[in-house]
């Protein structure tokens, strides 16, 4: 009795230690006495126990950063940039036997490609095309680990931080395009203006009466403000007389 009970009790253990449950993000990569055996798919799966050993590896998008490092630009202009990586594993088994240890060499591959990348740029061109960058490192990081099981679904430059006194100097810079993109608007404001009135005083001159028509215009927008001065030009019409007796008596001395 006492047999049975006990080999019974080694027959629960067996199973139990045959026992593999893969959740549904990952893969299980079976190994038989240092051998590949291939990969367990999610769900519950049976294996030799002692001899057979099981990788779970996660197949979601994974995430990694690459660390805060200080990179000369083109122009020898030094920053310090981080970025982040993501991939994922599409082949387990190729991932586990071929790398050691994938993030980290994903990692590594990633920080050598920024410094390559951006040590071939200029600061404008750092600071202008981010996205560029980001493609070009995920292109080189992607040709590397291709026969890794990897695909590198993206790489973002996070913060890039330059010396303080060159912030400063860029700082002014922008201030004084901003001050001259204003006086450019303004100059350019004034010559419209004065286009505008020059076609006004064109139209009051060959019309008389306009120059009278603007001058009411004037007085009714003042309102009945007692506080406003009004001095009324004399009307060009009188203007135009006097000027056509003065021909009259200039003939009339010859």
């Amino acid at each position: 009795m006492v047999l049975e009970i006990i080999l019974l009790i080694v027959i629960i253990v067996i199973i139990l230690a045959s026992i593999r449950i893969v959740n549904q993000w990952e893969t299980g990569v079976k190994f038989r006495l240092g051998r590949y055996k291939g990969t367990l798919q999610p769900g519950l799966n049976f294996v030799v126990p002692i001899f057979d050993i099981v990788h779970k590896i996660d197949m979601r998008i994974l995430t990694i950063d690459i660390p805060r490092q200080q990179v000369i630009s083109k122009d020898n202009v030094p920053m310090n940039i981080n970025g982040v990586v993501y991939f994922k594993v599409v082949d387990a088994a190729t991932a586990i036997i071929k790398v050691q240890d994938f993030q980290y060499a994903v990692s590594q591959y990633a920080q050598t490609a920024l410094r390559d990348v951006v040590g071939s740029m200029t600061l404008d061109q750092v600071l202008g095309e981010r996205e560029r960058i980001g493609k070009d490192i995920e292109q080189i990081v992607e040709e590397a680990s291709k026969n890794w099981g990897i695909e590198v679904t993206d790489i973002k430059l996070q913060d890039i931080d330059m010396p303080e006194d060159l912030k400063r100097l860029m700082s002014r810079q922008a201030s004084s395009e901003r001050e001259k993109r204003a006086t450019i608007i303004k100059s350019e404001g004034d010559r419209m203006a004065s286009e505008n009135l020059a076609k006004a005083a064109s139209v009051m001159a060959k019309s008389p009466g306009a120059m009278q028509l603007r001058t009411l215009q004037t007085l009714d927008g003042l309102g009945p403000t007692s506080s406003n001065t009004v001095v009324i030009a004399i009307p060009v019409e009188v203007l135009d007389l006097a000027r056509n007796l003065d021909k009259v008596f200039a003939k009339k001395k010859r």
